[in-house]
């Protein structure tokens, strides 16, 4: 039975998303108290293995000579700010979720996580210095984000559930990470993770004289240096257009997955997107 109240009191919501490359985590908040939450999966996955194959398909036609129109490749031209379709519809999911939650909850705000990692505070990755004593989450983002790239393991023994430490590839009193400038792809790409036996164990050697027996594991070392994350390259893809769409419904607040992991482990949380 519906009834009429008079002057009724209603508190907002807030949205909070955790936009991840295959799961999405969603969580209406109010008054500090999560009311509702949810795990949302992509078919981004789907998406692209299913243009692999209308590609390849294609491909085989063409190779027969059955090509069934002329082809058209000199008048092709992608929008400003196309996105691969696996990626759009990473976007375009999350705004139907919000305009759906709009329409059950009186939201004020939506708070979405915008980066895996705040490059702004990884400009000046050093593990010692002033910088690194100031405020609580002082080097988080950087060790957060090695952890991620190094697979949570020793880079040069492989060791697993140990204490890990930041480790400068080529070493920091030869040179490394202290050019006159270096850009922040520069300083970061310098860095790895190894546990304390390791580290000690290279010390300042160039990292060439430190693996000289083990051309394999250096030369890997090397390659994964200039890498990227595969799933954050997909999130800071989406990242601009999925905040300038949520703008255009509501005021919007982000922050960084360094912060949503630093306080979920402050507070004893599981790992999940909701959360």
């Amino acid at each position: 039975m519906k009834t009429a109240i008079d002057n009724p009191t209603i508190s907002p919501c807030q949205i909070k998303i955790d936009p991840g490359s295959k799961v999405t985590g969603f969580a209406l908040v109010q008054n500090n108290q999560v009311i509702w939450g949810m795990e949302l999966e992509h078919r981004g996955g789907l998406i692209k293995k299913k243009l692999e194959s209308r590609k390849a398909v294609r491909h085989r036609r063409r190779n027969r000579n059955t090509r069934y129109r002329k082809p058209r490749f000199l008048n092709r031209r992608r929008k400003e700010g196309w996105l691969a379709p696996s990626l759009e519809h990473r976007v375009l999911t999350i705004e139907t979720w919000v305009k759906r939650l709009i329409k059950f909850c009186p939201i004020n705000q939506v708070w979405v996580e915008r980066v895996k990692f705040d490059t702004q505070k990884m400009q000046n990755p050093e593990i010692n210095g002033v910088e690194y004593q100031q405020g609580e989450l002082a080097g988080y983002e950087v060790k957060e984000y090695l952890l991620e790239k190094w697979g949570r393991e020793c880079t040069y023994c492989g060791k697993q559930s140990v204490p890990l430490q930041i480790e400068h590839i080529h070493p920091k009193s030869l040179g490394g990470s202290n050019s006159a400038k270096p850009t922040l792809r520069e300083r970061v790409s310098n860095l790895c993770l190894a546990c304390e036996k390791c580290n000690q164990r290279k010390g300042n050697k160039p990292i060439e004289e430190f693996l000289k027996k083990k051309p394999n594991l250096l030369q890997k070392i090397k390659t994964k240096t200039k890498q990227p994350l595969p799933d954050a390259a997909a999130v800071n893809t989406t990242r601009n257009k999925l905040v300038k769409v949520l703008r255009s419904i509501k005021f919007v607040v982000t922050g960084t997955g360094a912060q949503t992991k630093y306080n979920r482990t402050r507070l004893g949380l599981p790992k999940q997107h909701a959360y």
